[in-house]
């Protein structure tokens, strides 16, 4: 899983097996919606979890924070 900072500073979550074409595709405009008109992308933070459902789990407690939490959690 992985955080990525955005060109207007927001924050991204997101779970992917291969980190670097991800992040890759998050500029080229074939990531995630949110992310297409908001590149370019910097990734902050990864974390490996070992299967896709924990990932998964922990994306979604990710999602859950507050903005000042998730910037705490990638050191920002």
């Amino acid at each position: 899983m992985y955080l990525v900072r955005c060109a207007d500073g927001s924050l991204y979550c997101g779970v992917s097996n291969d980190l670097a074409a991800r992040v890759a595709a998050h500029n080229a405009g074939r990531g995630a919606k949110y992310t297409r008109p908001r590149r370019p992308v910097t990734l902050v933070w990864s974390r490996r979890c070992g299967t896709k459902s924990n990932a998964c789990r922990q994306e979604y407690r990710i999602k859950q924070l507050t903005r000042a939490e998730k910037q705490a959690l990638a050191g920002l």
